[in-house]
């Protein structure tokens, strides 16, 4: 084919493939964000485009300090998941740690249930009529609050302290040992060798788990919702702004939109410039053999793990355990039963139907367009692969709750009206855990040889039948355990639904946020171990389709 400039292009499947995933990306993750930034330039106080919005932020301390509250949050939650990760990842890689398969599962398991949830079971344990504040007060002591930012940051740091294991942990088992040998031969003693050789090898992937814990602490809205009383951070800021019947504004609420943003770039500026510049590589030829405990020795090293697990699993145990118990309208247990699940069932069947619907959905998007981007990604690179791995990254930068207002502004008029439709609950699933599939998909495609596909094409098979009949069908393992994970996440998604949803399209995690609001703790109980069972079973088969070796960051 020839252009207007008489220059010819070859116009071939994958370029059609790459065309529709730019155009598709930029209309439902480029776009938004722009209506975005527009709508923070106007104001209904000032005619024509203005700063007022950012000025306004600036000079008013009820928005600035949300600013100063969200930072002080994900700073402290690094600082306190540091504390815990990283002493966790090296108990579990050097020693032969009591039920360390089952302690890793658990582990991955508390990080994948939504924060909110955790949230919610610490209300039930240490609220004012908490089950932990009712014990401490027959003793005649007062109970720690769990409402404000130390609640805030002690749930985010059990829910997030796995990011830090699992990037840490991951790294120490590629330490070559003869590293570690060698500064032991020249006399370091074990508390030396960890701070001078250990640490600093390991040290890009411990600030890639920082990057990590910052960012999803600055995104999430339903943790300091439940907890904060008056501790407003930005997320809670940009959903009172915006869908508050109190105080709507919709120009601040995209200007607070755009500093979330801004604050997420930062973060992934500061990743590129000083992770990226302290990578160390290895043969990894000797890889760190296990130290062998007995007895008390075994016991003792087990102890913190086991210590910090039961606490990091402790929400999931009390929703279950919770959602037996029926309880009258003044909070008088009246017996242990199935009533909570007979009640969602007749009340809020619709929210559970939703839940499963959308996201099986989006899980079949995501396995299709991921298996064709990753395929690209890998096999198509070049400066026009780049660029859609920039665009599916970009979720990442962009809080859900940020997205939901997005969507609204984009997609709220004619010629596309999406608002208030099952279809853009769905687009938000796909957008937001898209990545997860592709970078699964590209991982699993790097260590396929591409020897296979070129001994089809040499036996006649055509490129394009070989990627369908031959390559789609091998990637397609390494591709169902990231859609595993984009299923878990997407039916536990709350910053983005809570947004865009509406009476038709509520989900079950948008109903365990309006339960708890009402004080409806049992229906909430019920609904959470709904989530919290499909979490479980989901997790297994990811495990047992990759035999132990899930990659979840």
């Amino acid at each position: 084919m020839k252009n207007l400039t008489g220059i010819k292009f070859h116009l071939d499947f994958w370029s059609i493939v790459k065309i529709i995933t730019i155009a598709t990306m930029c209309l439902f993750i480029v776009y938004p964000f722009y209506t975005i930034i527009t709508k923070s330039v106007f104001s209904t106080k000032v005619e024509g485009m203005t700063l007022y919005n950012f000025k306004r932020f600036i000079e008013k301390p009820y928005y600035y300090k949300s600013l100063f509250r969200s930072l002080f949050v994900c700073s402290c939650t690094v600082l306190t998941t540091l504390f815990i990760g990283v002493p966790v990842a090296y108990l579990m890689t050097r020693y032969n740690i009591l039920a360390k398969k089952t302690m890793h599962i658990l582990i991955i398991m508390s990080l994948m249930s939504p924060p909110f949830i955790g949230a919610y079971s610490w209300i039930i344990l240490l609220g004012r009529n908490g089950l932990f504040a009712k014990l401490f007060q027959s003793i005649g002591m007062k109970a720690p609050t769990i409402y404000g930012r130390g609640g805030i940051i002690f749930v985010f740091t059990l829910h997030l302290f796995a990011y830090i294991y699992l990037y840490t942990s991951g790294a120490m088992n590629s330490i070559d040992s003869s590293l570690e040998e060698a500064s032991e031969n020249l006399g370091m003693n074990k508390l030396r060798r960890i701070w001078t050789v250990t640490l600093p090898v390991v040290l890009p992937s411990i600030l890639a788990g920082c990057v990590m814990v910052f960012m999803t602490c600055l995104a999430d809205f339903g943790t300091p919702m439940l907890l904060g009383e008056g501790y407003v951070v930005l997320p809670v800021l940009v959903y009172n702004e915006y869908m508050s019947e109190s105080a709507t504004d919709p120009f601040m609420a995209s200007a607070l939109s755009v500093v979330i943003v801004c604050c997420s770039l930062l973060m992934l500026t500061f990743q590129k410039l000083v992770i990226d510049k302290r990578n160390y590589q290895m043969s990894s030829l000797r890889p760190p053999v296990e130290i062998q405990l007995h007895g008390s020795k075994r016991f003792l090293a087990s102890l913190p793990i086991f210590l910090v697990v039961f606490f990091a699993s402790l929400p999931q145990i009390v929703v279950i355990c919770q959602s037996f118990v029926e309880r009258s309208f003044s909070g008088v247990v009246k017996g242990i039963n199935l009533n909570n699940y007979r009640t969602i069932i007749k009340r809020l069947y619709v929210n559970i139907k939703n839940t499963y619907v959308f996201s099986f959905v989006a899980i079949v998007f995501i396995v299709v367009v991921g298996i064709f981007i990753a395929y690209i990604l890998v096999r198509k690179k070049g400066k026009v692969a780049n660029f859609i791995d920039m665009l599916i990254m970009f979720p990442y930068v962009i809080p859900g709750s940020v997205l939901g207002i997005g969507l609204i502004i984009a997609f709220n008029k004619k010629p596309l009206v999406l608002v208030g439709t099952a279809a853009i609950m769905i687009i938000s699933f796909v957008i937001r855990k898209l990545p997860y599939t592709v970078r699964s998909g590209t991982a699993f495609l790097y260590q396929m040889d591409p020897f296979v596909e070129e001994a089809s094409i040499n036996l006649g098979v055509p490129p394009l039948k070989t990627f369908f009949t031959v390559t789609a069908r091998m990637m397609l393992p390494g591709v169902m355990s990231g859609a595993v994970l984009s299923w878990i996440t997407c039916i536990n998604e709350l910053s983005s639904s809570i947004m865009l949803y509406t009476g038709k399209t509520s989900t079950i995690a948008v109903a365990i946020y309006q339960e708890v609001v009402r004080m409806s703790d049992g229906t909430a109980a019920a609904l959470a171990t709904i989530l919290t069972v499909t979490t479980i079973f989901s997790l297994l088969l990811v495990f047992r389709a990759t035999k132990g070796k899930v990659k979840i960051v």
